[in-house]
């Protein structure tokens, strides 16, 4: 055995242990808040659900002795001291917001194997010597407000607090009043130089794992993301007594788009495209539709694979007509995660003796702004049956287990550093 692997060995047999089952106990527990009527959550961001898990969130951390500070776009820092409070600290977690009818598991794993963290080193009067700060991010999900990651955005830079505050749902509110009614509009000014890493625990959110019966996956980026909507602009007729040649149905060439989505992601693997939103008017049976509006979200690991996606759609909406538009909405560059802490998390993923794969993230996350930062890393843990953004998604008590133990031990590896 290596000098490496033995201070490693050493260090796994000293370390205090986290507790799966107490972290399973708030996984069930804090599914209460906006469950679901088939066991998943719906709990939107800046909702009184958000509200409620949000307040159980600072409540535990306070608990644990922890000083916790809301940033202006309602970010949540709960910061345990170090010995050496000078030093930059390390922070993890991940977001407690959800889609609608999602799962108990998406982000929130994160936050609480901090939570259980905290617990693990109060418990057992371990101190580090940099501070730990355990995060929650707001609007990770992007489902009520855009764009995504929208806290950690702000948090890094890529967004300015005023255009994010002003950015609104469908029924007209805005985030600046959406955090004023659940009374997380917070006034701290959280230097994001003050962290000396940063680690995000997350499900994997695909079948990878699951099915090479891999433990953990160990992150080393996250696939670059472009989102874009179609407007196709036709024209309403009866359906009944127009002739199929006389018609410009919008929906039609909005078909042909979904389906040229779906076949230039598979001329380009491994990227992905997804068509998930549509809306047609004027959405009768017996009216030929008249104007239907496409969401797109394209995925690939290099830039190089996104331009190449991104020509081959335009390409394709050229051909679908002149009455199909294409808007360029939003646009993530690929990440690549930082070598020190990945080989942290490998490490840490070897010293408890767990089987362990690289894997790029195919899902977006907060840990892709805070790669622009501060030196970051993911861990993965299974999702049964790639599940997520379901509320049949699913990880087992032991996968959670195994995930925090990582997180840990990872935390301890760069604290020695």
């Amino acid at each position: 055995m290596s000098t490496e692997a033995m201070r490693s060995e050493t260090t796994r047999i000293n370390t205090p242990a986290t507790n799966g089952d107490r972290l399973w106990a708030d996984i069930i527990s804090t599914a209460r808040f906006g469950a679901a009527d088939k066991g998943g959550v719906t709990r939107l961001t800046l909702t009184e659900e958000d509200r409620q898990v949000r307040d159980w969130f600072v409540s535990e951390c306070r608990t644990l002795g922890c000083t916790v500070e809301v940033d202006a776009i309602g970010n949540i820092f709960a910061t345990y001291a170090g010995e050496d409070m000078s030093l930059p600290a390390i922070a993890v977690g991940s977001h407690l917001d959800t889609q609608p009818q999602g799962g108990r598991f998406d982000g929130i794993l994160g936050v609480l194997a901090g939570v259980e963290i905290l617990r693990t080193l109060r418990e057992s009067a371990t101190r580090l010597r940099h501070p730990l700060v355990v995060v929650n991010w707001t609007n990770e999900e992007g489902s009520r407000f855009s764009p995504a990651m929208l806290g950690s955005g702000v948090f890094a830079g890529a967004l300015s607090i005023d255009d994010a505050r002003a950015r609104s749902d469908r029924e007209g509110v805005t985030v600046g009043s959406a955090l004023d009614a659940i009374g997380y509009r917070g006034e701290a000014k959280v230097d994001p130089a003050s962290f000396a890493a940063y680690v995000e625990l997350h499900i994997e959110q695909g079948p990878l794992l699951e099915a090479s019966a891999t433990e953990v996956g160990v992150v080393t980026g996250i696939q670059g993301l472009r989102w874009f909507d179609v407007v196709i602009t036709g024209t309403e007729a009866h359906a009944g007594s127009t002739p199929m040649a006389q018609r410009d149905d919008a929906l039609v060439a909005a078909a042909e788009v979904v389906l040229a989505v779906r076949d230039i992601a598979r001329q380009n693997p491994p990227g992905v495209g997804t068509v998930g939103f549509v809306e047609v008017g004027p959405n009768s049976r017996n009216v030929v539709p008249g104007s239907v509006r496409l969401q797109i979200d394209m995925r690939h690991p290099s830039e190089t694979g996104l331009n190449q996606m991104q020509a081959a759609v335009e390409d394709a909406v050229r051909k679908a007509g002149p009455g199909v538009a294409l808007n360029h909405i939003w646009s993530k560059a690929p990440v690549v995660f930082d070598p020190a802490i990945v080989n942290a998390v490998r490490a840490s993923t070897e010293a408890l003796g767990y089987s362990a794969t690289d894997m790029v993230s195919g899902a977006g996350h907060d840990a892709a702004h805070m790669a622009t930062i501060t030196p970051t890393a993911m861990i993965f843990v299974p999702s049964k049956d790639g599940l997520s953004h379901n509320e049949a998604e699913y990880t087992a008590p032991e996968e959670c287990a195994r995930g925090a133990e990582v997180l840990f031990q990872t935390i301890l590896e760069i604290d020695r550093r």
